[in-house]
């Protein structure tokens, strides 16, 4: 992919109006609009604005209050929440939006990857599972240690700190011998986020009434009750964003290539060192005091770029004060919602549900570079070519043989383990035999991992973005809404009910991306950055619907890990006869994704049409993502990590890639189905958890060999 400076301009398209919202034009309309909502706030308290800023600076003094009116008394009980609360809870929202825009920033800059945001190197997982650990198994952690104030929250902040700073360790562990490679750093990022994530689902899975303060937190809140929040966030926020600032001269030389930053005498692994653990500490800090605040981190530093700043020193201004703006902005709509709806909506969530129609609102009105040169293929060359890949394909095919022998006749039953002898005796007994329970979540989930790894490899080998999966592209993010709202809307809906509301939600989501890219000939840079921000959107409704502690979360979260439990024989073996008709069809693509990567130009010379061939591949995508996800729940993990090895097994050309990763994504998913219903027997773990243990703990192994 090329880089975002390279991507993008600020020249409007042909047909459409051009854009004249500057960043500094857009944070003056957020700044008017702060002031009007924090106005009619202090209003609903029964405070004029001079009254406010009065409660700002100075707690209300009650020595005298049994000698005070009843209005009197009313107008000190409401400064009292104004200082204590209201601006708590304000200035934590403008410190926060403030350090993610950087923290975006000084990411995107460098991994050179415009869809790099804070939590990429996992530290919202990583806190997230101190969180949930600590609860379970050391609550007298999450107590505090007698520090000051209250000692709850002391304790929680640090847990949440250690566990995301864990996490990037972790990361850095992984990238550190490979010189902190971009590249390395984005795949070991996703990996780790990806394994964390689901450790803590398989928690969450188990203990949901216990963990559901966590769910709260983990959706993020703002909501203060003393001055101790905004002090732990403005001691280690200001100092890390002033580093930012000092940073920003050695950051530029990343512009350039390696040869020619190195002959300046910059160390390329200290100075992404460096401004990687900067970024990540800024992050890991906003995380642990007021929980997980998605999208900040992405959206700022990419709408202050399609704005107009372009320059490394134009993004390090104005993204954190967009940033600060749009988050303080969004928690007073949240806030004036108090009361107003039946159930909770955490500010984390609402600033995703915000956020991701401004982005989509924005990216249609600029213009990105048609990227008529080589793409830069981020990790698609770390191995070498295997010399014989037909035998190689020979091997994979035997190895899911055996596994889907292994998951039909092998497992740990009532009756302790049963092999497949037991069941030909149950066959011609005519007793009813345990194939026929195990028969279509197998095939399921064969079936599923074939379309997942199909999914990823086209959308990977399209965009040269080792970032870019099934989920990234929002297929399957608008499926899983259209699916949650109608379990949530529907009284009791049928198979064909959610099979209808599952597809809608994916034209619906294919639609916009269509509508929103047409015109553009579908730049790959431009389509991700609109699936991103329909993911956000998913991941906004999800953590209101989880939050909001409703019975029928449990089915939700179920779906959502990727089980098959679910799944009925005639559904199983039509998603597995599609999968292998999506094969058929979709090899023919190969010269496509073999000459696309040349860039536009050079396939346009060989005879392409680029818009046309663009445009089939993301509706290949499309579909294939949503038939998986009507299935077994949006496995974003198994899209992602089936391209990626059967590349480290040195699969490179695009036919011998395909056809690699599919039999790689019917492997894990089988075994991961298998393992999930033996190792904690007569429990399970859901089959798309499974698989991200199982090819987590395969692709950290991977990296850290290489």
């Amino acid at each position: 992919m090329a880089t975002t400076e390279q991507a993008m301009s600020t020249r409007p398209e042909s047909g459409r109006r051009p854009l004249h919202l500057t960043p500094g034009r857009a944070c003056s309309l957020l700044a008017l609009a702060l002031v009007v909502l924090g106005s009619l706030a202090l209003n609903r308290e029964g405070l004029n604005l001079m009254q406010g800023l009065t409660a700002l600076w100075a707690s209300p003094d009650f020595s005298d209050a049994s000698s005070l009116g009843q209005a009197d008394s009313a107008l000190l009980s409401a400064q009292l929440v104004a200082h204590v609360s209201w601006w708590p809870r304000l200035v934590c929202a403008l410190l926060a939006g403030g350090a993610l825009g950087m923290a975006g920033v000084l990411m995107q800059q460098v991994l050179r990857n415009p869809l790099a945001a804070p939590t990429t190197l996992g530290v919202a997982s990583g806190a997230s599972l101190a969180m949930m650990l600590a609860t379970l198994f050391a609550p007298a952690l999450m107590a505090g240690t007698g520090l000051g104030g209250d000692g709850f929250q002391l304790g929680r902040e640090w847990v949440a700190l250690a566990g995301g700073l864990a996490a990037m360790g972790l990361v850095f562990a992984l990238a550190w011998a490979r010189g902190m490679s971009p590249t390395v750093v984005v795949l070991a990022g996703l990996v780790v986020n990806l394994y964390i994530g689901a450790l803590g689902m398989v928690l969450l899975l188990f203990n949901q009434e216990a963990l559901h303060g966590t769910l709260v937190w983990g959706a993020g809140s703002l909501a203060q009750n003393s001055w101790d929040g905004v002090i732990m966030l403005l001691t280690r926020l200001l100092p890390g964003m002033l580093l930012a600032l000092v940073l920003m001269r050695p950051l530029a030389v990343l512009d350039l290539d390696e040869a020619n930053a190195r002959s300046l005498g910059v160390s390329l692994r200290k100075l992404r060192l460096m401004s990687l653990g900067l970024a990540v500490f800024l992050s890991a800090c906003v995380v642990s005091v007021l929980g997980i605040i998605g999208f900040i981190g992405l959206a700022a530093p990419a709408c202050v770029r399609l704005m107009g700043a372009r320059r490394l020193g134009q993004r390090l201004l104005w993204a954190p004060l967009f940033g600060a703006l749009l988050l303080a902005v969004t928690d007073q709509v949240v806030a004036s919602l108090d009361g107003l709806l039946p159930n909770l909506i955490p500010t984390g969530a609402m600033t995703a549900a915000l956020g991701a129609p401004l982005l989509l609102w924005l990216i249609p009105r600029l213009k990105m570079a048609q990227g008529t040169g080589p793409a830069s293929h981020h990790g698609m060359s770390l191995t070498h070519r295997h010399p014989r890949p037909d035998r190689l394909l020979g091997w994979l095919l035997a190895g899911v043989c055996v596994a889907l022998m292994l998951a039909l006749l092998v497992g740990n039953g009532a009756d302790g383990w049963t092999l497949g002898s037991d069941m030909l005796q149950q066959l011609m007994a005519g007793q009813t035999s345990v194939l026929d329970f195990r028969l279509p979540r197998v095939l399921a989930a064969a079936g599923a991992g074939v379309l997942l790894a199909l999914a990823g490899t086209l959308l990977q080998r399209l965009t040269s973005n080792p970032m870019a999966s099934p989920e990234i592209l929002g297929i399957s993010g608008g499926t899983a809404i259209a699916l949650m709202l109608t379990l949530l809307l529907v009284p009791s809906p049928g198979q064909l009910t959610l099979l209808g509301a599952g597809i809608c939600g994916a034209l619906a989501c294919l639609a916009l991306l269509v509508v929103l890219n047409h015109r553009s000939g579908f730049i790959p840079e431009r389509v991700l950055l609109c699936g991103v921000a329909i993911t956000a959107l998913y991941d906004a409704v999800r953590g209101i619907i989880l939050a909001d502690g409703d019975p029928r979360g449990q089915q939700i979260l179920a779906w959502l890990s990727g089980s098959t439990y679910y799944v009925g024989l005639s559904a199983a073996v039509g998603v597995l006869a599609l999968a292998v008709i999506a094969v058929l069809l979709v090899r023919p693509l190969a010269r496509w994704l073999d000459i696309l990567p040349l860039g536009m130009a050079s396939a346009s010379a060989l005879g392409i049409g680029v818009t046309r061939a663009r445009l089939v591949l993301l509706g290949a995508v499309a579909v294939l993502t949503a038939l998986a996800t009507l299935i077994v729940g949006p496995l974003s993990f198994v899209g992602l990590l089936a391209p990626h090895l059967a590349r480290l097994l040195g699969l490179s050309r695009a036919r011998e890639h395909m056809l690699g990763a599919v039999l790689c994504g019917a492997l894990l998913m089988v075994l991961a189905d298998w393992l999930g219903r033996q190792l904690l027997s007569p429990y399970e773990i859901p089959a798309g958890l499974m698989a991200s243990l199982i090819g987590g703990s395969y692709f950290l192994w991977s990296l850290r060999k290489s």
